[in-house]
C-alpha cells in the first residue's frame, strides 16, 4: 500500500488540543491541569494555615476545616504532583531515548483524560455541598457508610478510581515505550538517568496502582451496596483498609519521589558540566528503593498492635531504604564537586533540593524507630517530616524540571531573574512554613485539629508557618507571571538551550517537531548527544536513511471514554441506574469503536519534513 494512501483529518485550535494524541502535547495538557489542581490545594492549604494562624481561631469551621486537610491532601498527591511528573515524563521521555512517540499514542491521551475527569468529579464535590471529609488516606470507619452517611466519600472513591485508571494506562505506557523504542544503540545502561527512574517508577505505577483499585472498589462496595469489608460490626477490619491503603501508599511516596530524582540527576549533571557520578550505583540504588518500598508500609501502622516482630521488622526495612537513598545524595554532591557549576534558577532549585530532602529523610529514619514513633504519631513532627520529603523534594525538583525544560517544550527561555526569585521566595517559605512543624508536634500539638488552646507554646511557631506559607503562594505567582511574561517572547530557544546538554533531546529543535526525529539517531556511548559535540559534531549519527514517517491520527474517542465514565460517576453515586448504564455504555461503544476501526495514521513525506512541520 502506498505511503500516501491514508489522508488525516488534521484539527487546528482547540480541536486539536481535544484530539491530539501527541506526547507533547499530552504533556502540556498533564501540566495545565496538573497546574490548575496545584493552585486549587495550595489554596486550600493557605486556607488551613489562616485558620491555625492563632489560638481558638473561628476562620472555618470544624467540618470545612476536616474538608480542606482531605482535599488538600488528595488534590496535592493525585491530581496535582502526579499530573506534573507526568508533563514532564510525556514531554521528555520519548525525546531522550531517540523515540518518535510513546508505544501507545492513544492510550496516552486516554490516560490523560480519564486523570482529568477523575480529578474534575472530586472536586466538583465543593460546589455539590458533599466535600470528602475522612482524611486523604480515608481512613474506615470514619469513611463508612455508617459514621459518614452523605456522598463526601462517593466522591473520592469514584474519582479516585476513574483517575487511577489514567494513571495506570501512563505506567504500562511508558514501561513499553522505554523497553521498545530505544533508539539504535541505547542500551539500558546508556539510557539518561531520568529515564531510568521513570521506568521504574512506571514499574512501581504497575504494581501498586491495582491494590489502591481494589481497596476503593471494596469501599465503594461498602458505601453503595451495603457490603462488610470494612464493617466491623458485620465482621469486617478496619485495620484491612490500612493494610490495603498503605500496601498501595507507600509505593506510591516512590511512585512520587523516583522522578524527583531523575529530574535532579540531569539538571546536576548538566549546570556542573560534569557526567553523573557514579552512574550504575545510581541504577542499582533506584532498582534498590523501587523494590524495599514495597515492603515498608506497615509503618504507617505501627501504633495499630500488630505487635514487637511486625514493628521490629518494619523499622529495620524502613532504616534499609536510608542506604540506596544516601548513595544517590552522595552521588549529587560528587557530580557537583570539582564541577563548574552555573547557577541558573534550574541549578539552584535542584541544588536547594538535596540538603532539603536530606532533613526529611533524616526524620523518616526517626519515624522508623518503633518505639519513638508511638511519641511522633499523628503529631505535627509527621507532617512536618512528609513536607519534607514532598515538598521540599518533590516540588523543588518539578520547579527545578520546569524551568530546565521548558524552552525543550515551548521554544522559549523562562526569565532567569524571575525565577531566581520564584527559587528564594519557595526556598525560604517551605523552611519557615514546615520546619517549626517538627517542634510543634515534639511539643504534642495533634494533626489534623481545627483549633488548639492558648498558652500551649504552640502560638508563636504556627504563626510563623503561616507566613511561611504565604511565601510559598507569592513563589508559585511568581512562577506563574515568569510563564506570562515568557509566553509573550519570540520562540527563539536554541536546540541546545543550555549549551551543555547531555541527552538527545537537546539535539534537536525546541520546540521539536512532530515527529521528534527526522532521522532516528544512532547513540555510541553514556550522555549521547555530549559525546558527539565532544567529537567536534553538529548533530546526531543518523541510524537510518531519511524517508516517510508514520505517525498516529488523532482521535475523539479518548475524550468521549473518559466523559462515559464521568457521567457513569455521578450515576452510581445517586442511585441513578440510567445514568450509570448510560457512561458505562458510551465507553464501552468507543472501545467497540476503537477496536472495529482500523487506524493507520498518516505519513510526513520528506519534502514536509524539509518544511519544518511543527505540532
Amino acid at each position: 500500500m502506498a505511503a500516501h494512501a491514508h489522508k488525516v483529518k488534521r484539527y487546528h485550535g482547540l480541536l486539536d488540543w481535544l484530539t491530539t494524541v501527541d506526547h507533547k502535547k499530552i504533556g502540556i495538557l498533564y501540566l495545565l491541569a496538573g497546574g490548575l489542581f496545584f493552585l486549587v490545594g495550595g489554596l486550600e492549604a493557605i486556607l488551613i494555615r489562616i485558620q491555625l494562624i492563632k489560638p481558638m481561631n473561628n476562620f472555618v469551621g470544624a467540618d470545612t476545616f476536616n474538608e480542606l486537610i482531605t482535599m488538600h491532601g488528595t488534590t496535592m498527591i493525585f491530581l496535582a504532583a502526579m499530573p506534573l511528573l507526568f508533563a514532564l515524563m510525556n514531554a521528555v521521555i520519548p525525546l531522550q531515548i531517540g523515540a518518535r512517540d510513546v508505544a501507545f499514542p492513544f492510550l496516552n491521551a486516554l490516560g490523560f483524560w480519564t486523570f482529568f475527569f477523575g480529578g474534575l468529579l472530586l472536586n466538583i464535590s465543593w460546589f455539590a455541598g458533599n466535600v470528602p471529609d475522612a482524611g486523604w488516606t480515608s481512613y474506615v470507619p470514619l469513611a463508612s457508610p455508617t459514621y459518614n452517611s452523605g456522598h463526601g466519600v462517593d466522591y473520592y472513591v469514584l474519582g479516585l478510581q476513574i483517575a487511577g485508571i489514567g494513571t495506570l494506562l501512563g505506567g504500562v505506557n511508558f514501561m513499553a515505550t522505554i523497553i521498545n523504542m530505544r533508539a539504535p544503540g541505547m542500551s539500558f545502561m546508556r539510557m539518561p538517568m531520568f529515564a531510568w527512574t521513570i521506568f521504574i517508577t512506571s514499574a512501581l505505577i504497575v504494581f501498586a496502582f491495582p491494590v489502591l483499585t481494589v481497596g476503593l472498589v471494596a469501599l465503594m462496595f461498602d458505601r453503595l451496596f451495603q457490603a462488610n469489608f470494612f464493617e466491623t460490626a458485620s465482621g469486617g477490619s478496619a485495620v484491612l483498609w490500612e493494610h490495603v491503603f498503605w500496601v498501595f501508599g507507600h509505593p506510591e511516596v516512590y511512585i512520587l519521589i523516583l522522578p524527583a530524582f531523575g529530574v535532579i540527576s540531569e539538571v546536576v549533571s548538566t549546570f556542573a558540566r560534569k557526567r553523573l557520578f557514579g552512574y550504575s550505583s545510581m541504577v542499582f540504588a533506584t532498582v534498590l528503593i523501587a523494590f524495599l518500598g514495597f515492603m515498608v508500609w506497615a509503618h504507617h501502622m505501627f501504633t495499630t498492635g500488630l505487635g514487637p516482630v511486625a514493628n521490629a521488622l518494619f523499622s529495620i526495612a524502613t532504616m534499609l531504604i536510608a542506604v540506596p537513598t544516601g548513595v544517590k545524595v552522595f552521588n549529587w554532591l560528587f557530580t557537583l564537586w570539582g564541577g563548574s557549576i552555573r547557577f541558573t534558577a534550574a541549578s539552584m532549585f535542584a541544588i536547594g533540593f538535596i540538603p532539603t530532602f536530606v532533613m526529611g529523610g533524616v526524620t523518616g529514619v526517626m519515624l522508623a524507630v518503633a518505639p519513638a514513633d508511638y511519641q511522633y504519631h499523628d503529631t505535627y513532627f509527621v507532617v512536618g517530616h512528609f513536607h519534607y520529603v514532598i515538598v521540599g523534594g518533590l516540588v523543588f525538583s518539578i520547579f527545578a524540571g520546569l524551568h530546565y525544560w521548558w524552552p525543550k517544550m515551548f521554544g522559549r527561555m523562562l526569565n532567569e531573574w524571575i525565577g531566581k526569585l520564584t527559587f528564594w521566595t519557595f526556598f525560604i517559605g517551605f523552611h519557615l512554613t514546615f520546619f517549626v512543624q517538627h517542634f510543634l508536634g515534639l511539643l504534642g500539638m495533634p494533626r489534623r485539629v481545627w483549633t488548639y488552646l492558648p498558652n500551649q507554646g504552640f502560638d508563636t511557631m504556627n504563626l510563623i508557618s503561616t507566613i511561611g506559607a504565604f511565601l510559598m503562594g507569592v513563589a508559585t505567582i511568581a512562577f506563574l507571571v515568569n510563564v506570562v511574561v515568557t509566553s509573550a517572547k519570540p520562540r527563539n530557544a536554541k536546540a541546545d538551550a543550555w549549551e551543555d546538554g547531555r541527552s538527545l533531546e537537546w539535539s534537536i529543535p525546541s520546540p521539536p517537531p512532530e515527529y521528534n526525529f527526522k532521522q532516528l539517531p544512532l547513540v555510541r556511548g553514556f550522555d549521547a548527544w555530549w559525546k558527539e559535540k565532544m567529537e567536534g559534531h553538529t548533530e546526531m549519527t543518523p541510524a537510518e536513511p531519511p524517508g516517510p514517517i508514520h505517525m498516529p491520527s488523532p482521535s475523539f474517542l479518548p475524550l468521549i471514554m473518559s466523559i462515559g465514565l464521568f457521567i457513569a460517576g455521578f450515576g452510581f453515586m445517586y442511585d441513578k441506574l440510567y445514568l450509570a448504564i448510560g457512561g458505562i455504555a458510551v465507553t464501552l461503544f468507543c472501545m467497540f469503536l476503537r477496536s472495529v476501526f482500523d487506524d493507520h495514521g498518516f505519513h510526513i513525506e520528506e519534502e514536509e519534513q524539509e518544511k519544518g512541520v511543527h505540532a
